[in-house]
């Protein structure tokens, strides 16, 4: 039986730099990204860590016009009302960031975490249910780190209506929305998060 494998030194400088190039992205070309890619991504997810090894992902493709359409309006309305709440150069600077690429993302995926899942048998989450939540964080992290290997971005969409997104997919009753992601190809590379090129907040 073989040992562990042994990450050496060039190995460790490259995943350091994974780290720093991994970016929120939100700026997509619309070039299609293959099948086959997304299909090997979404299996070392299954690699991902989770309570009791629930494994509580469920990972929804969003391809529907009619439900991106839905998505879209959603993130419409709680921009506008997240751009209500601030006020002078503040609302000013909002007004000007770009928050989501759900028009130019040629895939999309909503993130569920099945609350109604029997695996696991509830270890781990009897006093931390949150722990079935932080699971599937977990796994989208993965996919995410995954994905930069590759030259692909992801953007999370945080602004948008969970129930109106889970109702709009058809999602069964206990699974509760986590993320929502965009996927494609980045419009630009760059090491220094859009958040802080765009003065919004400093790194530590």
């Amino acid at each position: 039986m073989s040992g562990p494998p042994a990450f050496d030194t060039g190995f460790a400088q490259q995943f350091a730099e994974l780290l720093r190039w991994r970016r929120d992205v939100r700026r997509f070309r619309r070039d299609p990204v293959p099948a086959g890619l997304i299909d090997d991504l979404l299996a070392q997810t299954q690699l991902s860590p989770s309570v009791g090894h629930s494994q509580p992902w469920r990972w929804l493709a969003v391809t529907e016009t009619a439900q991106r359409e839905a998505v879209q309006e959603s993130f419409r309305r709680c921009n506008a009302e997240a751009l209500a709440a601030y006020e002078g150069e503040r609302a000013a600077l909002y007004a000007r960031l770009k928050l989501e690429g759900l028009r130019e993302a040629p895939v999309q995926f909503a993130v569920f975490c099945d609350h109604g899942t029997q695996r696991g048998h509830g270890l781990g989450r009897q006093t931390m249910p949150e722990m079935l939540d932080y699971s599937v964080v977990a796994a989208i992290t993965q996919f995410w780190l995954a994905a930069r290997i590759h030259g692909l971005g992801v953007g999370w969409v945080s602004i948008l209506e969970p129930a109106e997104i889970a109702a709009a997919l058809g999602a069964p009753p206990e699974w509760k929305l986590i993320a929502y992601l965009c996927i494609g190809w980045p419009e630009e590379e760059c090491a220094v998060p859009e958040l802080v090129k765009a003065g919004w907040e400093t790194g530590r």
